[in-house]
């Protein structure tokens, strides 16, 4: 799967070098994204910290970027005793001004690609009641929902990916890893370059 390109971004996989524009993203979110994002109400500081724990060996996370800012993320989590042990966890955030515009159903669409990949067998979503565009969302992939007193939640049976995914799969991190290089060396170049004299 090659990048998505999607209202002038790109979906792409992040990696440890992208913790600073997944803490910023996440830093954008208003404080009703936040709370649909985490289910209450959180902090700066706990964004900050949450996401610089985020690029563990269990985390895949893909991000769409417009100009290279990133504006939106999808997260998979193994769920207990990690990704191969059968289940994992999706979460979504996108700030504002890129809602339903498809972003969220493309970082879907990859996150139940590396969900299979990995030999999750089961995906779990979790959303407030409230959360329409979750839900809906959800739908789309066929996902069951069991609905609680406060919250929703998503149940994705995921299928046995084909060789023909899981090689697409590895031509996407490649060409993802790639990309986060080259955005760290001119991030690193744009810091070192000294300023132009003044006239």
């Amino acid at each position: 799967m090659e990048h998505a390109h999607i209202h002038g971004g790109v979906v792409r996989r992040l990696w440890p070098s992208d913790v600073t524009a997944f803490r910023d993203h996440l830093l954008r979110l208003d404080s009703q994204s936040r709370h649909d994002r985490f289910a209450m109400a959180v902090s700066d500081e706990f964004l900050s910290n949450y996401a610089e724990r985020c690029f563990g060996i269990d985390d895949v996370i893909f991000g769409f970027f417009v100009d290279g800012v990133m504006r939106g993320a999808g997260e998979l989590r193994g769920v207990g005793l990690g990704l191969d042990k059968g289940s994992a966890e999706a979460a979504f955030s996108v700030e504002i001004g890129w809602r339903r515009q498809g972003v969220g159903a493309e970082l879907m669409g990859r996150i139940i690609q590396a969900a299979r990949g990995r030999g999750a067998e089961t995906l779990y979503m979790s959303c407030l009641a409230r959360n329409r565009a979750m839900q809906g969302m959800a739908r789309k992939f066929e996902a069951e929902l069991q609905f609680d007193a406060d919250d929703v939640t998503g149940r994705l049976v995921a299928r046995t990916p084909s060789a023909a995914a899981l090689w697409n799969e590895w031509l996407d991190d490649a060409s993802s890893f790639a990309t986060a290089m080259l955005d760290l060396h001119a991030q690193t170049y744009s810091l070192q370059r000294p300023g132009r004299p003044s006239c």
